[in-house]
């Protein structure tokens, strides 16, 4: 058999089409818009409303996989509120529309921070929305925690935001925290139930949209004493397989709390990368990657259903002027 992962599609549809310069606008610090723009323009995505057309690209390079992972990441939140905002959301239903039309039975959904907002990388603006996360399920029909099973491989997605809560703590609507935290126990209640059932001699695929949520995960009695039988977890979130890389170097880099809610949560993270290593991280770039880099592409593994052999992951690279 054979899985086909894209993550970080981030399209942009006719509404958010029209928010041309929706970073900027939400930056008052001179210095900062201009760092924000020469970061863009330099290195990350100079156009990020762009670039829908390269999910099609995918798609005809992968006509036939007899699984398919989406693992999150499915509008430009050109507002950071996720899908509380409606042309968000009109985005992400687009794209998913995109991917059934195209697999149908053969997709499985997994959530990304851009479903239910983040502050903005400068600026400040935004953040988690509730009816963000009502919206995943209501609108979408998404499926937050799920399992399925291919012969001796377990496939299993988790929420990360919802898991790296206390990560994003800073940045929660203070009236929604305890709908947010209830929210989390019940997550966490039901991660630990479904790793609980897991037949010892399963191997595990996890697909978590934000290695931020991994120490966290590793927190939990029942995701620990599986972690030996983990096969891989596949990651999306950091774009680049050039930033995938600089990510693992500076494991244990120092929390910085000082430089805004958005550098603390990044750091927090790098602090407790050392424990993705237990993980088994195999990691889907976007289709962009870094512009600078021209690194994009998608994730495919191959494998025997009923062989202990691990599945034999390729990332593939996309050409930029496909």
């Amino acid at each position: 058999m054979q899985v086909l992962v894209v993550s970080d599609l981030h399209w942009a549809g006719p509404a958010e089409q029209q928010r041309r310069g929706f970073e900027q606008a939400v930056i008052r610090d001179p210095f900062q818009r201009l760092l924000a723009a020469v970061w863009r323009k330099g290195f990350w995505l100079a156009d990020p409303l762009a670039h829908n057309h390269r999910l099609d690209r995918i798609i005809e390079r992968n006509p036939e996989p007899d699984v398919v992972v989406a693992n999150g990441d499915y509008t430009v939140n050109s507002a950071f509120i996720g899908l509380a905002d409606d042309p968000a959301c009109e985005s992400a239903g687009l794209c998913l529309q995109r991917l059934r039309e195209a697999y149908r039975e053969r997709l499985l959904v997994g959530i990304g921070d851009h479903e239910l907002g983040k502050h903005s990388f400068l600026g400040g603006a935004g953040g988690p929305r509730f009816e963000s996360w009502r919206r995943v399920g209501e609108r979408l029909g998404i499926e937050p925690v799920w399992r399925r099973d291919f012969g001796r491989f377990a496939f299993v997605a988790v929420p990360s935001t919802p898991m790296a809560l206390p990560a994003f703590e800073p940045e929660l609507l203070p009236g929604e925290r305890a709908q947010w935290h209830g929210l989390r126990e019940r997550l966490v209640a039901q991660v630990r139930g479904l790793f609980a059932g897991i037949p010892e001699d399963r191997r595990i695929v996890l697909f978590c949209h934000d290695p931020t949520a991994l120490p966290f995960l590793a927190e939990l009695p029942e995701v620990a004493a599986a972690l030996p039988r983990f096969d891989a977890t596949v990651i999306g979130h950091l774009h680049s397989p050039f930033l995938f890389g600089v990510a693992r170097r500076l494991a244990g880099f120092p929390e910085v709390r000082n430089l805004g809610s958005t550098m603390r949560r990044y750091t927090t993270a790098l602090r407790q990368a050392s424990t993705w290593n237990r993980f088994r991280i195999v990691f889907c770039p976007s289709p962009t990657g870094a512009e600078r880099l021209k690194d994009g592409g998608w994730l495919t593994g191959d494998f025997e259903p009923d062989s202990s052999a691990p599945i034999a992951w390729t990332r593939h690279r996309l050409p930029w002027q496909a």
